[in-house]
């Protein structure tokens, strides 16, 4: 299936598999990539080394064409960028939008950017500023998310920008393909349908949380990181609920502290990266000491298998999914179910 997306990046199918924090890691990446889709590395958990060597593991397993995931607003975007250009790395993808400076350094290396949005008007800045293409996130989507439904917000922003849009928000299989084909996306972009595969190195006790979860057992919290984070509902995540001011920046501290230790980050390091959270978002010192809940959290479920005492970020098709296939046995199903669908609805 050719479309705008898979002509840009080269990619045999219009799948992208997203940049999930300890999930994305080369295994999962190299799977993907390998099936036909964009595997994309979740960076943000990794220090500047990791990062290249996680690089040059995924390009020793596959010739495909792969991405990675960056901070914008990380204190050592430009050195992660450095790091791209000189692995000759093919996407840089964003959770945040980037600025006009680091989209230009990047594409001026030859490497495409494709930032995440989840506004339209987010959308159209850094598809002025020079974006190859947008991944752009329904509320449906895992992880933080925002209130406007991907059936609404995709085809309002295909119809605002010029560039390719990928859409992500509520896509497990070939239908989801053709609908968001049909809203004027080039392809779609999905986290928990991958994170579910035998390919994925999350726990196993964590992958049975997330298969035993109906699509009622998905819920929007601002008690993890003080943002609207889309996640499984569990005794832990009511427990951050009913936490008050005091005790959750308390467990902030102490995350903040497990975090450096963690990423190997300086302590000026650190602040320095809050200054830039708080000059990006406007967020007051407390929501930027919140933010060192989300890392810590996610990898006591992700890479501990602790779903006692983690976050387990998911979409809201987490409800909905009930297996664990191969990348390989994903996509092929997906493309099958896609072509179908596409004959079906050409039949008079």
């Amino acid at each position: 299936m050719r479309t705008a997306l898979t002509e840009l990046v080269g990619v045999r199918y219009p799948v992208v598999q997203t940049g999930m924090g300890w999930v994305a890691g080369p295994r999962l990446v190299t799977a993907a990539a390998e099936a036909g889709a964009l595997g994309i590395l979740g960076s943000a958990t990794m220090s500047p080394d990791r990062l290249r060597a996680a690089v040059r593991e995924v390009r020793s397993r596959t010739d495909r064409p792969f991405g990675v995931n960056l901070r914008a607003d990380a204190g050592d975007a430009a050195e992660r960028v450095r790091i791209l250009v000189e692995e000759g790395v093919r996407v840089a993808s964003f959770a945040l939008a980037p600025s006009r400076e680091l989209i230009a350094r990047l594409k001026d290396a030859g490497v495409l950017v494709m930032p995440s949005v989840g506004a339209r008007r987010h959308a159209e800045k850094v598809a002025a500023w020079g974006a190859d293409a947008l991944v752009v996130q329904g509320g449906e989507g895992g992880g933080h998310t925002g209130r406007v439904a991907t059936s609404v917000l995709v085809p309002q922003v295909v119809d605002a920008v010029g560039v390719p849009v990928v859409a992500a928000g509520g896509f497990r299989d070939g239908r989801g393909l053709v609908a968001a084909l049909a809203y004027g996306a080039c392809g779609i972009a999905m986290g928990t349908r991958f994170l579910l595969t035998s390919d994925s190195t999350v726990p196993a006790a964590v992958k049975a949380a997330y298969l035993a979860a109906s699509v009622t057992d998905v819920t929007v919290t601002t008690k993890v990181d003080g943002l609207p984070h889309r996640v499984l509902r569990t005794p832990f995540v009511a427990s951050l609920e009913r936490a008050g001011r005091v005790g959750t920046l308390l467990r902030a501290l102490r995350h903040a502290a497990a975090f450096r230790r963690l990423s190997g980050m300086s302590a000026r390091s650190m602040l320095r990266d809050g200054l830039a959270m708080r000059r990006g978002t406007d967020l007051s010192w407390g929501r930027v000491l919140l933010a060192a809940n989300t890392p810590v959290l996610l990898r006591a479920a992700m890479v501990e298998g602790r779903t006692d005492l983690g976050v387990m970020s998911a979409g809201q098709v987490a409800g909905v999914i009930e297996d664990l296939p191969s990348c390989a046995e994903l996509l092929e199903s997906i493309m099958a179910e896609a072509h179908g669908t596409l004959r079906r609805l050409a039949t008079p």
